[in-house]
């Protein structure tokens, strides 16, 4: 029995060191693979990936953080090549600069005489790039990619921001087939964890002992050039969290209306709640999101920029002359700021060069342009503010902190109770219209004494488009017709941020290839005009929309209006459906039928509801002597919704394609 013991002892040892993944050895078997085994659509996969987080302490630096990473990646084809280049985020700031070490990276792959080879990542193949005052990032490109190699990539993070933690991802685009992640914190730091998405980890916390060895150097007396170094021994209690998963599956950003995929995905966050060293006050950092903001308010690039004003004196006073009410003021001045001071596409919560640079070279970043806005309303007698956001790419903040808003907005508060929203970024930006980056939930508006207030980002009111089609159909089942589109809201501004800077017969190309017409006049109304609507009109014919079968014309009554697709192909779906805004899309069709024809069957009525008001389906069509009339509405008067209903709304679309998808079957009298 001791010897059947021992031998299940020293297998069970040798199986767990066998699964311990050491850089630079691969398995040739998963080199060999063309798919990966529990997901052959994969054209990547993570094989391990692994961070380890930790604290160091030395006599000269005191404390930084440490991170570890190995990542391993299988690319299985072409679509999986991006995954052979890697960024790493940096931050620089007083001369204190996160650095990267250890970096060693391999390309395995299978030779031409059938061995496993490797292309070591040259220094050539490294680069670092600015990208503000304060951040830059280092670019790595994997050397000799193909399809079927394996990448092995290693490298350490050092950083003297020890109060921060970065953003531990879990869950990727492409699976992991094993996950290893390790956060050690002296009994010093207090912080919280947040785990977020929907996808279940189990994590291990423990605490265990740590000694901590170092050494510093000190003068003999207070007189004396010398110095001796000293040898010093701390003993501590760590807090430990662990991860250790296998097989977790995709979540890709390929379904529709994901908004940022990022916000769902598995992951681990941490906040520093307190830090408290031996003989040492304890210092708190948990705040508040009014503390955040008034941190935001109080620096020199944010709130002493507002209160800047003689640079923008005269102009400002010209566009008063012209305004009657607050509304008119507002709209003056919010049309000027755009037209005078362009975006130069960063993204920021504080000025870079400043306001009064910006304003003389009419060029400037997302707070600079804003907070001009924002001054230039309040000395026109404005109650105005600056909205502080997390634009859609930055995520949804779990808790109060600094980096949780990267972008500014202002907002304009009306005596009569109403407000509006507004963003002097976008050229074809209208109030309450604002850039789909910026439709992220909530935002905090800062007040002139610091204090904020939530404000809700995405628009109340819907975004429309609607569409009237007068259709005739001839003898032969040739088509000729009218068709007029009206877009409101955000649907005109996409429609101008895409079509404005094309040429009109580029325009005419693309909408004949997509509806299947051929266009005899097109015009476009308002398309300068961004406080009215699009209006356009078409005259086309059309040869493809109708079969004869058997002396019987068959038609879609939408013809190519129709949704003929249903977006949501997945059986299940973990993360909400993120329209960025409610919507409407409606439309009308007149159609006029040849000469000896009646109508044998045609699409019946169909109205859906869905719950909790999220939005409906109507569908109808009326018939009167040669005339065909159709009627159909689809909105959705929720912008997010969750995936409990995902089924629900699967199914809508199903019923909707089908429907709108069903024919008309004339006959000769």
């Amino acid at each position: 029995m001791k010897y059947l013991l021992f031998i299940l002892t020293m297998c069970f040892s040798f199986n767990s060191k066998a699964q311990d993944v050491v850089f630079g050895k691969i398995s040739t078997k998963e080199l060999k693979e063309k798919l990966y085994p529990l997901d052959s659509t994969a054209d990547a996969a993570y094989l391990y990936k692994s961070k380890d987080v930790s604290y160091e302490f030395t006599g000269s630096e005191g404390w930084y953080l440490i991170t570890k990473v190995h990542e391993r990646i299988k690319i299985y084809n072409k679509k999986g090549f991006d995954y052979a280049n890697k960024t790493i985020k940096l931050f620089n700031r007083g001369g204190k600069d996160e650095k990267v070490t250890n970096l060693k990276a391999y390309t395995f792959f299978i030779d031409e005489k059938g061995e496993v080879s490797k292309l070591k990542l040259s220094k050539k193949e490294v680069f670092e790039e600015e990208k503000t005052d304060y951040w830059s990032i280092k670019k790595i490109t994997m050397p000799g990619i193909k399809e079927g190699v394996i990448i092995d990539l290693t490298y350490q993070k050092k950083s003297p921001y020890y109060q921060y933690i970065d953003k531990i991802t879990i869950q990727e685009n492409i699976p992991v087939k094993k996950i290893s992640i390790k956060v050690n914190i002296p009994e010093y730091f207090t912080f919280k964890s947040y785990q977020k998405g929907y996808y279940p980890i189990s994590l291990q916390k423990s605490n265990k002992n740590r000694i901590i060895n170092y050494s510093y150097r000190q003068k003999n007396c207070t007189t004396c050039a010398t110095t001796s170094r000293y040898n010093e021994k701390v003993n501590l209690l760590e807090s430990s969290i662990e991860i250790n998963e296998e097989n977790l599956p995709s979540l890709k950003d390929t379904e529709p209306y994901c908004g940022n995929i990022n916000n769902y995905r598995a992951g681990l966050e941490f906040e520093l709640s307190s830090i408290k060293f031996p003989n040492t006050k304890y210092s708190n950092y948990t705040g508040s999101w009014n503390s955040v903001c008034k941190t935001i308010y109080k620096s020199s690039n944010f709130g002493s920029e507002l209160e800047k004003s003689s640079y923008y004196k005269k102009d400002l006073q010209n566009i008063l002359s012209y305004a009657k009410n607050d509304y008119e003021k507002t709209a003056l001045i919010f049309q000027f700021v755009k037209t005078k001071i362009k975006w130069n596409t960063y993204y920021a919560k504080y000025t870079d060069k400043g306001v009064k640079k910006a304003y003389k070279e009419g060029v400037g970043n997302a707070a600079e342009i804003n907070l001009i806005l924002t001054s230039m309303l309040r000395n026109a007698g404005l109650d105005t503010n600056p909205v502080l956001v997390s634009t859609r790419n930055n995520g949804i903040p779990l808790f109060p902190t600094l980096d949780g808003f990267n972008y500014v907005i202002s907002k304009v508060n009306f005596s009569d109770g109403k407000y509006i929203l507004l963003d002097a970024t976008e050229i074809y930006t209208t109030p309450n219209t604002l850039p789909i980056r910026a439709l992220n939930w909530y935002g905090r508006e800062v007040l002139k004494n610091g204090e904020s207030k939530q404000v809700k980002l995405t628009p109340s009111s819907l975004t429309k488009e609607t569409n009237s089609l007068f259709v005739k159909i001839d003898e032969l089942g040739g088509v000729t017709g009218i068709f007029r589109k009206s877009l409101t809201g955000h649907s005109a501004m996409f429609y101008r941020q895409k079509n404005n800077v094309k040429k009109e017969e580029d325009i005419i190309t693309s909408t004949e290839e997509k509806l299947g017409i051929e266009i005899e006049t097109f015009k476009v109304l308002n398309t300068k005009k961004i406080n009215k609507p699009i209006m356009q009109t078409i005259k086309f014919t059309g040869e493809d929309f109708i079969e004869e079968i058997n002396n019987k014309l068959y038609f879609n009554p939408a013809f190519f209006l129709a949704t003929k697709e249903n977006p949501f192909k997945s059986e299940e779906r973990k993360f909400p459906i993120d329209f960025g805004m409610p919507w409407q899309n409606n439309f009308s069709v007149s159609i006029s039928i040849p000469d000896g024809y009646i109508i044998e069957s045609y699409p019946k009525e169909l109205a859906i509801s869905l719950p909790e008001n999220i939005g409906v389906f109507k569908y109808k069509i009326l018939t009167k002597d040669n005339k065909i009339s159709l009627l159909s509405v689809t909105q959705f008067n929720s912008s997010i919704i969750s995936p409990s209903y995902y089924p629900t709304i699967k199914e809508f679309y199903t019923q909707l394609v089908q429907k709108q998808t069903e024919k008309i079957v004339l006959i000769k009298k």
